[in-house]
């Protein structure tokens, strides 16, 4: 079996595995374990997995059975003491979290969270589109998803999408084709923060620049506990988790940098103006 095949079998057994779990713990009588204090919502490809472990490392926080448990993206249908399943006892001074990247991005969750979670916090990352777009098809093709060169799948993405969410954004295909060819589709982060602060209070959102937690992981995890009313804390090590390699030549070529710097633009001054940031990403970023 190749690299590849042993990765998707092992996540899809981690995922069985961590289901079963979560339905047995639902079906033990009394309280199957307690809602999530606050969420990382996102984006895909933008330092959450990172930033998931320096939470995990805080002494005050407890994690869920693992990371990306989609239940208000995927699994909307499923019993909320099946999501409770995945959560730990906790002491009263501490907390609990996951994390899924695609709650920032999938048009129903907002409503869910809201209606499930009336008193939870959200925390998103958000990383310089030009480059976010990249990450995102480097890794869908190393998946085996992508047949298609960098350039024929922007080209597609409009399309691919439009035909896949005929039917809505939470069916079978919707979700393959939301999660795996949103290159583009991603990095219009002021629509996706937007959906968001209709549903839940402003002050209940930290949004923060991926660029800030990679050059000052320091000062960005200190804004985040605090956020988070979190007691300070400094993990031993503030180290990047991956799970994507780059190989071969660069597909990011300057004129589709340039094409996508240029479509990025207006949605980047849409969310420094909502967000009252300045321009998050200028053209010169690499």
């Amino acid at each position: 079996m190749s690299a590849l095949g042993r990765r998707q079998v092992t996540d899809h057994l981690r995922r069985g595995v961590r289901a079963t779990r979560a339905w047995g713990r639902a079906a033990r009588p009394g309280e199957p374990g307690p809602l999530p204090d606050f969420l990382v919502i996102g984006g895909q490809r933008c330092g959450t997995t990172s930033l998931y472990h320096h939470l995990a490392a805080h002494p005050r926080v407890r994690v869920a059975t693992g990371k990306e448990l989609q239940y208000f993206s995927v699994h909307p249908g499923r019993a909320l003491r099946w999501y409770r399943g995945h959560f730990p006892r906790l002491a009263p001074d501490e907390r609990t979290f996951e994390a899924s990247p695609y709650y920032l991005f999938h048009p129903g969750v907002p409503s869910r969270v809201a209606a499930a979670l009336p008193q939870a916090r959200f925390v998103a990352l958000l990383r310089d589109p030009v480059q976010r777009a990249y990450s995102h098809y480097l890794h869908t093709r190393s998946y085996g998803l992508e047949p298609l060169t960098f350039a024929d799948a922007l080209d597609a993405e409009e399309e691919r999408l439009a035909r896949a969410t005929r039917g809505g954004p939470d069916t079978h295909a919707a979700h393959r084709a939301l999660r795996n060819y949103s290159y583009a589709a991603r990095g219009r982060y002021a629509e996706q923060v937007q959906r968001w602060f209709a549903h839940v209070p402003r002050e209940r959102i930290h949004v923060a620049r991926t660029e800030d937690l990679h050059a000052d992981p320091a000062g960005t995890y200190r804004a985040i506990l605090d956020f988070l009313d979190l007691p300070a804390f400094t993990p031993e090590a503030f180290t990047r988790h991956t799970r994507r390699v780059d190989e071969g030549a660069s597909q990011l070529t300057p004129q589709l940098r340039d094409r996508l710097t240029a479509y990025f633009a207006p949605h980047n001054a849409r969310l420094a103006a909502l967000l009252d940031w300045p321009d998050p990403w200028p053209a010169e970023s690499d």
